[in-house]
């Protein structure tokens, strides 16, 4: 007996997310010793300090349970924000935070949009559902919201905006998402997610439309700008409907111990942000000036990445960059098989990346 055959037929055919290459597993693909990774919108700068320290103070609970319901991270936040601590869901990383958004609000009969080229766990967990997936063509790689307006319907239920959008960065103004939010019907829930938000130029503070929007849930993370990828801590704001809803279907203890108290330590740390910020700023300019030198079109970024159009095929740029230690993303599954998303990292790693390009681009002539 095959045993796919017991699973729902939605989850058999789901194809699973793909990471970034991990350092280790190229290592010992290639017996490359001298790695970069530039494939996965981490920081560069290593963690806050602050945040260290507030993981060796934690390391002395490590026998006990995590609060299950992160009322110290949850105050901070709401002070942070100016919000109730009761319009906040923390999650393992935001992707916990999307799947939670999708099982509390959709059902099979359900439609989802989405942006053609946006984040690839948006169809994932509806698809898990078994809900109908809407992809909506993107306008200049980004959303296009007055064909995603267009495209809503009686069965819709869940719309995704990614703003500053992954895998091509491009960013929707301010006040396109307030018009956007005035004109789809109250009773379709719009996840507004702004992993990359740190990085861009906050001409409007997407939080203040809480007030007014009861169906909108923003998105945030401490995985990007924040740099505490690896304790994955994401979370959500929204009205207290619809925390209190998600709240009732998150796992207990979904956030650990260390997590939450390194996430509360780096959200005080305002010095580390305008470093982060600071490097990806000095960064995203070398590899605009690398790209211009080198004669390649790239999509103009809000992010902490930036995807550049190689002219070829992007898999076998790829490959020679792996072959010279340096990863970064081909983004083919996203419907951009000629582009490649590089992270912003530190200078070196920026030249180094650079360099390798120009090699592989040489040698594939």
């Amino acid at each position: 007996m095959n045993l796919c055959d017991l699973a729902v037929d939605s989850i058999a055919a789901l194809q699973p997310y793909v990471p970034g290459k991990p350092i280790e597993e190229l290592q010992r693909q290639y017996g490359v010793r001298d790695v970069i990774k530039l494939a996965s919108n981490e920081s560069p700068i290593g963690p806050s300090q602050a945040a260290l320290a507030a993981i060796a103070l934690a390391t002395r609970d490590l026998t006990r349970y995590p609060d299950g319901n992160g009322f110290t991270l949850k105050q901070a936040l709401a002070e942070k924000f100016q919000l109730d601590a009761g319009q906040i869901t923390l999650g393992n990383g935001s992707n916990d935070v999307l799947e939670l958004i999708a099982r509390c609000f959709v059902s099979p009969v359900d439609e989802v949009i989405f942006s053609q080229h946006a984040f690839a766990v948006y169809p994932l967990v509806a698809q898990a559902i078994g809900a109908s997936l809407v992809e909506v063509p993107a306008k200049d790689f980004g959303h296009d919201l007055t064909a995603m307006q267009q495209a809503i319907t009686p069965k819709t239920k869940l719309v995704f905006i990614a703003n500053p959008n992954n895998p091509t960065g491009t960013y929707v103004a301010a006040n396109e998402i307030y018009g956007f939010l005035q004109a789809i019907p109250d009773n379709v829930i719009v996840v507004l997610d702004e992993a990359y938000v740190e990085y861009g130029d906050n001409e409007q503070n997407s939080i203040d439309w809480l007030k007014e929007f009861p169906n909108l849930i923003i998105c945030r993370t401490f995985s990007k700008a924040y740099g505490l990828a690896g304790l994955r801590v994401g979370f959500a704001l929204s009205s207290p409907e619809i925390a209190d809803l998600l709240n009732r279907l998150r796992q207990p203890f979904n956030v650990n111990h260390l997590a939450m108290s390194a996430a509360i330590a780096a959200l005080g740390d305002e010095d580390y942000l305008q470093r982060a910020k600071q490097v990806n700023a000095e960064g995203m300019q070398q590899y605009i000036e690398g790209f211009n030198k080198l004669g390649l079109s790239y999509i103009p970024s809000k992010a902490n990445f930036i995807c550049v159009d190689v002219a070829t095929h992007a898999a076998d740029i790829y490959e020679k960059l792996l072959q010279q230690g340096v990863i970064v993303r081909p983004v083919a599954g996203y419907g951009l098989p000629t582009h490649l998303r590089i992270s912003i990292g530190l200078e070196h790693e920026n030249q180094r990346c650079l360099e390798a390009l120009e090699n592989s681009l040489a040698e594939a002539k």
